[in-house]
């Protein structure tokens, strides 16, 4: 993988840096450049009014520059400072990855960037929204934790199978809503099919909800009061159009609570309420309160029915500390608690996210059930007798035992011995010659082999993913879609060197450029671009050339009028360089 590391990324387990891509810096063209370098300025002059005092001051701790696009490994240097690193990805990876990462203290950054056609805002991730949205923000040290804590409790969220179908489907859109030349009727139809699957997800995942507050926090949240709200969120740092347009009395503003996790969103279109936090330390604790519903910390028969239903590698932790990880296909419940638990195919055995030894997947791999809870009228859990209760109720090495569990379960076999977690609790009993019965239902027969019981009497937690990461081979990952790179053609290549000669200028590399023959050959050739004759305006004005500047306004206003679309963009451009000048 080509990426250049530091402590903070070396940390990061294989399965996450399958989805880390280089950066490609000398991609960017002077044309992007230009489009980083117009909405930078655009929000730093708007954003220093109305978003949280974190953001300005944190451009300058992560290093990130009005003028340039960042380099992720200057940003690496910097950001290694406040704790955190960034690594570059090829627009959405699944939500679980995208928050594990959070919970390594590394930002993700899709390191593509929006055409100039769609500059205000676009549903991609983009190096403008992650760089400019989420990075200065994570300087703020409450924040900061609040970000990490949200991967690490949102990456064990467990999903349902239709969610990561709708990630594939959002993924999609996005890629092709910002790639040229796309049929709108292939637009419309991926919309649509956004929908349908919005529409029939049924009862909203773990995954889904805390997603939402992702949402009004992290991309599109707001800190204050309703009255007086400030910009942190990611999504409107790094939109020009919605920055402003979520600070007007249309956009309804709702003090920031847990019932956000149920109000859907859209990422095609302006969001029409947003959430108000009155601070940073409240998101931690609306996590928390979101964090103490979930099966993670709930377990039970739900968690392990949402497991079920996920049919994804998940996880349940026993009362004991035992950790059965696999992918759960079946459950017995009596009076509301699970009874007996069977996963199929490879499953790991695991004590505090460290796999004991000699239960791999590979020695349980095609599946494993146990019962959980307790023996029928014996009040004293086997998770809680000493040596000497164990002795007394035969459970010991050698003796032939019949054990029958509440809810009907049987387990008849010969003890061959028991594995002790560090507090001395007995977490596992693994007996030969062993009939496992529901019933008249059997459920293991002597013929499988040996029999390795869990022993716990409740299931404290239930979430996504393996217990110890190393258990399984996590790096599996196939795109389905990749980010459309189209092939440029000789008018587009002789227009971003016009770009780059102009940017030359500017930065004093090359000051024998001819601007007024720039212009000249703009006008004629690409006379709907806008954003060129804007920085040739800045020039004009920075060098008093008032007879040159006037030539270019009356050009831009010729624009707007064939393109009154961008209008409102080249109104902007020019007050933000007449405004500079006057300050």
């Amino acid at each position: 993988m080509s990426f250049e590391s530091n402590p903070i990324l070396d940390k990061l387990p294989s399965h996450l840096k399958q989805y880390i891509k280089p950066q490609n810096y000398e991609d960017y063209s002077a044309i992007d450049q230009a489009v980083w370098r117009y909405v930078m300025r655009k929000n730093v002059d708007y954003l220093s009014t109305v978003a949280h005092k974190s953001y300005v001051e944190g451009l300058k701790k992560t290093g990130i520059s009005v003028d340039h696009i960042p380099n992720m490994y200057g940003m690496n240097r910097i950001l290694k400072e406040i704790g955190w690193a960034a690594v570059a990805v090829d627009g959405f990876i699944p939500p679980a990855a995208f928050m594990e990462f959070q919970a390594y203290n590394v930002l993700v950054i899709a390191s593509d960037i929006r055409q100039l056609e769609h500059i205000e805002y676009t549903p991609a991730p983009d190096i403008i929204h992650e760089g400019a949205g989420h990075a200065p923000i994570i300087a703020n040290p409450e924040y900061a934790e609040y970000l990490r804590r949200f991967g690490e409790i949102g990456s064990k969220a467990i999903s349902s199978a239709k969610d990561y179908e709708l990630y594939e489907a959002v993924r999609y859109l996005s890629i092709i809503k910002e790639a040229p030349g796309i049929p709108p009727a292939d637009i419309d139809k991926a919309e649509k099919h956004i929908e349908e699957l919005q529409q029939n997800m049924g009862e909203p995942s773990e995954m889904a909800l805390i997603r939402n507050l992702h949402w009004w926090t992290v991309e599109y949240g707001l800190i204050g009061t309703v009255e007086e709200p400030k910009i942190y969120g990611a999504g409107l740092l790094s939109s020009i159009g919605e920055s402003a347009w979520c600070m007007t009395d249309k956009v309804k503003k709702i003090p920031y609570s847990i019932e956000a996790a149920h109000i859907s969103f859209d990422i095609t279109k302006p969001q029409p309420q947003l959430f108000v936090t009155p601070d940073f330390a409240f998101l931690s604790q609306v996590l928390e309160e979101f964090a103490n519903g979930m099966s993670l910390r709930k377990g039970g028969l739900m968690g392990v029915t949402k497991l079920i239903n996920a049919n994804e590698l998940g996880t349940i932790e026993l009362s004991t500390g035992l950790q059965i990880s696999g992918i759960f296909t079946d459950v017995i419940a009596h009076e509301n608690k699970p009874v007996y638990v069977q996963t199929t195919g490879e499953t790991a055995l695991s004590y505090r996210e460290k796999e004991l030894v000699g239960h791999s997947r590979k020695e349980h791999g095609s599946g494993f059930g146990s019962p959980i809870g307790k023996l029928k009228g014996i009040n004293l859990a086997i998770e809680d007798m000493s040596p000497r209760d164990l002795k007394a109720y035969n459970i010991y090495e050698g003796e032939t035992i019949i054990l029958e569990f509440e809810g009907d379960i049987t387990v008849k076999g010969e003890i061959i011995t028991g594995t002790r977690n560090l507090m001395g609790k007995i977490i596992l009993i693994t007996l030969r010659n062993c009939t496992v019965t529901h019933g008249k239902n059997v459920l293991f027969k002597p013929e499988y082999g040996l029999y390795n019981m869990a022993v716990g009497e409740r299931v404290i937690s239930a979430f996504n993913g393996p217990a110890d990461l190393s258990s399984f081979d996590l790096v599996t990952h196939e795109i389905s879609s990749v980010t459309i790179k189209p092939a440029k053609s000789e008018a587009r290549k002789k227009l971003e060197r016009y770009y780059e000669q102009i940017r030359h200028f500017r930065e004093g590399s090359n000051t024998t450029i001819s601007r007024n023959k720039v212009f000249r050959e703009i006008r004629e050739k690409y006379p709907n671009d806008w954003l060129l004759s804007v920085e040739l305006y800045e020039l004009a004005k920075n060098n008093s050339d008032d007879g040159f500047a006037q030539e270019i306004r009356a050009h831009l206003e010729t624009v707007k009028l064939n393109n009154p679309n961008v209008g409102h963009l080249i109104d902007d451009g020019l007050a933000l360089v007449d405004g500079h000048l006057v300050s």
